[in-house]
């Protein structure tokens, strides 16, 4: 039994999800499928590095799996691949030993999320950022990420349903780009929490067009509750960019 660990880039658009869920199309549930194949209909377990919600693309999720089959380590990319949908894809495969955990042995991830700054609709972007039509100030915008950046309790950034109850995270960078009419927040961190990025986003944007004060972050911050943040921004720009090792 052999363990291998692949990076995989997925449209997250027509999935309810990466993982598993009864009667539903998800990333997870697809791997799987692909890999029962590949295997002869032997059920072949996938562990990622996290969750991705319906909607939500990734560029760098990683997955390990244990496999009986002798296939050179460079064929299991087309192998895979060949039996995979076209919003799924592996991007590149290596053999390591049986104690590594994708989602263990994750030192931090990086997320991105695209905002369309336009207020004319582009029907080629509607999936894969979050159409935005109103002015935006980007210095009060980064003025604000400054204060998020630090280990803090994000109680106030999460999801109310949020099941894990130390919500305290390490936020090591938060940039903010622009190309063209495209504003990409990057965020890099150690770990994050249910709908963080997205509340993250959606809060900072409210900053940049005026609706939030630029300084008000350590008091959302100090105050643990999902209510003082802004709103969730939708899942169609935000993108699970790398996972650290």
């Amino acid at each position: 039994m052999q363990r291998y660990k692949c990076m995989v880039t997925y449209d997250g658009t027509l999935f309810a999800g990466y993982q598993v869920q009864p009667g539903k199309r998800t990333v997870q549930g697809e791997l799987e499928r692909a890999l029962k194949k590949l295997h002869k209909g032997e059920d072949i377990r996938v562990t990622a590095s996290g969750r991705t919600d319906a909607g939500v693309h990734a560029r760098g999720q990683v997955i390990h799996f244990d496999s009986p089959l002798n296939i050179p380590i460079d064929k299991w990319e087309i192998a895979l691949n060949s039996l995979l949908p076209d919003d799924v894809a592996i991007i590149g495969t290596e053999t390591v030993s049986d104690d590594v955990h994708v989602r263990f042995d994750a030192k931090g991830k990086e997320y991105r999320y695209f905002v369309h700054l336009s207020s004319r609709r582009d029907p080629f972007k509607r999936h894969y950022a979050y159409q935005y039509p109103y002015p935006i100030n980007t210095d009060a915008i980064r003025q604000a990420a400054a204060d998020l950046i630090g280990t803090h309790d994000f109680t106030s950034f999460c999801s109310a349903k949020t099941e894990v109850e130390d919500k305290v995270r390490e936020l090591q960078e938060i940039d903010v780009l622009e190309e063209e009419n495209m504003l990409i927040f990057r965020f890099r961190g150690t770990g994050f929490l249910y709908n963080m990025v997205r509340i993250l986003t959606g809060t900072l944007l409210e900053v940049g067009s005026g609706e939030r004060d630029p300084d008000s972050m350590p008091s959302v911050l100090q105050e643990k509750n999902r209510s003082a943040a802004g709103k969730t921004a939708p899942p169609q720009g935000l993108y699970l960019w790398e996972v650290f090792y």
